[in-house]
């Protein structure tokens, strides 16, 4: 059982929050005003802090910045009227844990206090960093982060799930667009609906138009049978377009009608059907430079750039490698039964200097391959890859000392290593290179290799069926 101090001063909003929380096995002190929080976290510190942010005496940002100066923060959840984006970045600034708009459900109560609560108690202090596994601040729908630049998106996160209009999501590949576009479906009012992802990079050209509006029997070669497409699997529930800058511009005329009007038809139907449907869209290029060079209709971005959420890279969000490590560490330690409990300094200063073209999914690949082929309490910097544990590395400085005699021919031979071997082994080397050259852009690599995207899926999709997993080169 966990005590939350309560900070309310209308009664009525301060007995139904008790009872949500008693209702979840909390024990809860209320006061009504700043002086007489002040005077129970003299007392003794609670396990979490409801806060509402306009009190009789005072604004409660001033009592979380006099709690962070005294070194006595604990975990508080904020609760104000006022809803504005720079309200819950003043907030979060200060040192809040959560935001919340009043009035609020009391599922969204419950679970911002329960996430606040397991987050770190006054005996645990709070989150460790090095050798030792801390436990990370979680965000809406698992989103993980200490960063301002996350707390700033979690109060983002919060506001657009609540409202129905259309969000756009920007940011590099390996940043967590789906998992956002996850967070804002489930923390809106269609969480019961269907949420319903597409990736329009990865479908076939001439597939695509039939992925999402589906088709009629017969409506064109191989069509067998009627087929749902995403539209309708997503109706009272979010159609979520991935990679949307992808899609060809005969088919965003198309989609535009359905944004629009909210109808559409299958291919090869005559029928018109409605359907209730939110759209959340992301993409890892800059909108309106694709609008400038024609790749995209302006109609159709200004439907759907409604509200604009950009994902900051991780190498923005220095303070949240640490974190984010800890967590896929002891995810993979529990699932491969590894005895890891945390990182070297060297081995976390190795991951702070790295830049992670590749982002969070980047940082997760790393740390699941260190766990699976290796062991021991303590994850060491020999452990890491060596583009990884020489990233903090000093490059030879201008007149050193030139390449010892043999170098070039050293060179060559380990080109030759790289060429001379199967097919297939250099094919998997050459589309996973192009990948990583562009930043995980599927898109761009295939391009460079004068490929179809679709080819590239279809040879992953491959590999993973004959491997198990994609072969490493």
């Amino acid at each position: 059982m966990a005590t939350v101090l309560l900070i309310e001063d209308i009664p009525s909003n301060a007995e139904m929050y008790r009872v949500i929380l008693e209702r979840d096995g909390h024990h809860v002190r209320v006061v009504e005003t700043m002086a007489a929080a002040q005077d129970e976290l003299g007392r003794a510190l609670p396990d979490a802090v409801l806060l509402d942010l306009q009190l009789p005496d005072g604004n409660g940002l001033d009592l979380l910045h006099s709690l962070r100066g005294a070194g006595t923060m604990v975990p508080t959840v904020v609760l104000t009227g006022n809803g504005s984006v720079q309200r819950a970045v003043d907030a979060m600034q200060a040192g809040a844990t959560d935001f919340l708009m009043k009035p609020c459900s009391a599922d969204k109560l419950s679970e911002a206090v329960g996430q606040a609560v397991v987050r770190w108690t006054p005996s645990d202090g709070p989150p460790v960093s090095g050798g030792e596994a801390g436990r990370p601040s979680r965000g809406p729908s698992g989103f993980i982060g200490e960063s301002l630049a996350m707390r700033n998106v979690f109060a983002l996160i919060d506001n657009a799930a609540a409202s129905s209009a259309p969000v756009f999501i920007t940011g590099d590949s390996g940043t967590g667009k789906e998992l956002c576009a996850r967070a804002i479906h489930e923390g809106g009012p269609r969480r019961n609906g269907p949420f319903v992802p597409l990736n329009c990079a990865a479908i076939p050209r001439e597939l695509i138009e039939s992925e999402i509006f589906g088709h009629r029997k017969g409506a064109f070669t191989g069509a067998v049978e009627n087929r749902e497409g995403a539209a309708a699997l997503a109706d009272h529930g979010t159609l979520f377009l991935d990679e949307i800058c992808e899609m060809d511009l005969d088919l965003q005329a198309k989609l535009l009608r359905l944004v629009q009007q909210g109808t559409f038809k299958r291919v090869g139907d005559t029928h018109e059907r409605e359907v209730d449907i939110r759209f959340v869209c992301a993409t890892n290029r800059d909108p309106l430079a694709e609008v400038r060079a024609g790749r995209f209709r302006e109609d159709l971005y200004y439907r759907l750039h409604v509200v604009p959420l950009a994902l900051p890279p991780l190498k923005e969000r220095q303070s949240d490698i640490r974190v984010l490590a800890q967590r896929f560490l002891a995810d993979f330690a529990t699932v491969e039964r590894k005895p890891f409990q945390g990182f070297s300094d060297d081995a976390m200063r190795a991951l702070a200097a790295y830049h992670w073209p590749g982002n969070v999914r980047e940082l997760e690949n790393v740390v699941r391959s260190v766990t699976v082929l290796n062991t021991g309490s303590v994850v060491t910097r020999d452990m890491l890859p060596d583009y990884i544990r020489d990233a903090g590395s000093v490059p030879q400085a201008n007149g050193a000392a030139a390449e010892p005699d043999g170098a070039v021919a050293d060179e060559q031979a380990a080109i030759d290593d790289v060429l001379v071997q199967p097919l297939e082994r250099l094919e998997i080397l050459a589309i996973d290179t192009a990948i990583a050259r562009f930043d995980g852009n599927i898109t761009r690599a295939a391009q460079a290799l004068n490929i179809s995207t679709s080819t590239i899926y279809r040879k992953k999709q491959s590999w993973r069926r004959r491997y198990g997993d994609e072969p490493q080169v």
